[in-house]
């Protein structure tokens, strides 16, 4: 079987759809070394990282990196000249694409919530993404949350539609090394205890609510009782409402935003955290939360869309639209060590629970069934 996998994503610092195509490109390669993947990947990071590393995968430099020539002109071309069996892609396809399509749906947020975009990035995802997920061979979304979205949203049968979760990447572990954990908090600025929350700087990651509910605490904890606030992620859109929350309640000198971190730092920064705080309120999975807790970090998240299902009973909840439902939940973590231990255990045992080489293998089984059913004739079709 031929499979090719578009891998823009890889090397353009694009947070979750980055690594989602690269941790599954490399459980790919663990798994199946009898079919032959292409690769089709715009930065020269991403080209490096895969090239002659195994002799079923070839990289293929697919430009420009943008979206609007590149999907529906250079991709088709590339397939058209090397044909494939099936063509994996995340959210958008070519839309006159010579092989079946798998696209994978993140979430919908674009269209439930579409004051968290810029105009022109929701006009282009729900144009673009409505018409890939109607003429999809399959989907695959991360949650069953999303998948009963995706049906219900554009009418699409469920049988069409697989749920197949994603998992903390391999190097992610509780870090243990005095000496790494100083490299990190020297490289980034941070003294004494810190809360974490990670994620690109927009809207739905409900940023302004957190830095809200770190106000709320510092005015009623003592001066030495209150760790820093750590922001990590890149500013990413519709960010000047989190900045005017930091500048409104004066918190400048205690939270810390670093912009966008390199993977490699990430595990250490959530070792060294007093606790996780992810208080977004709408989320296809939500990958940070898995993260902090294979690093034995206590989490916090917000109660809604997928976030309750991928967690479990191994993080504290609360309602992500209450300012001070947040700042409790924190205030909780800060002051009661032996709910943290309690939390970094479940958690721990809860991240051990979802595996990347899994989620290969149940996407493997996805190309397979899409291959065999455009071989035989038998395609299924799914909107109702």
């Amino acid at each position: 079987m031929r499979i090719a996998i578009d891998a823009h994503s890889v090397g353009a610092k694009l947070a979750g759809n980055e690594s989602y195509a690269t941790n599954l490109i490399e459980a790919l390669a663990q798994i199946d070394s009898v079919n032959d993947y292409s690769l089709y990947v715009t930065t020269q990071e991403a080209h490096d990282r895969f090239h002659r590393r195994w002799p079923n995968f070839t990289v293929k430099t697919t430009l420009p990196h943008t979206p609007l020539i590149r999907i529906p002109l250079t991709l088709s071309a590339e397939l058209r000249r090397n044909p494939v069996d099936v063509l994996h892609v995340q959210f958008t396809a070519p839309p006159f694409c010579p092989c079946p399509v798998i696209v994978s749906l993140h979430d919908l947020s674009f269209e439930h919530l579409p004051h968290t975009f810029n105009r022109r990035s929701r006009t282009q995802l729900r144009l673009t993404v409505r018409h890939s997920a109607k003429r999809a061979a399959r989907i695959i979304s991360l949650s069953e949350h999303t998948r009963q979205d995706i049906a219900q949203t554009y009418g699409i049968d469920e049988k069409l539609i697989h749920a197949i979760p994603l998992a903390a990447a391999p190097d992610f572990s509780r870090v243990r090394d005095d000496k790494e954990l100083q490299r990190v908090r020297h490289t980034y600025g941070i003294m004494g205890d810190y809360i974490l929350s990670v994620g690109s700087i927009q809207p739905r990651k409900n940023l302004a609510r957190l830095v809200k509910a770190y106000a709320s605490l510092k005015s009623r904890l003592l001066t030495d009782e209150l760790p820093k606030l750590v922001l990590v992620g890149k500013r990413a859109w519709l960010y000047d409402e989190t900045l005017r929350a930091l500048e409104e309640t004066g918190l400048s000198n205690l939270v810390i935003l670093t912009g966008y971190v390199p993977q490699s730092d990430l595990p250490a920064l959530y070792s060294g955290a007093l606790c996780f705080v992810y208080p977004s309120y709408f989320e296809g999975f939500g990958l940070p939360p898995l993260e902090a807790m294979k690093c034995g970090t206590p989490v916090i998240v917000g109660n809604t869309t997928s976030l309750p299902e991928v967690v479990g009973d191994a993080a504290l909840s609360v309602d992500p639209y209450d300012v001070e439902a947040i700042a409790a939940g924190i205030e909780r973590l800060i002051k009661d060590s032996v709910f943290r231990d309690q939390l970094s255990g479940k958690g721990l045992a809860r991240a051990e629970m979802f595996d990347w080489r899994e989620t290969a293998r149940k996407t493997l089984t996805v190309y397979e069934q899409v291959a065999f059913e455009s071989q035989s004739g038998n395609r299924l079709t799914g909107s109702n």
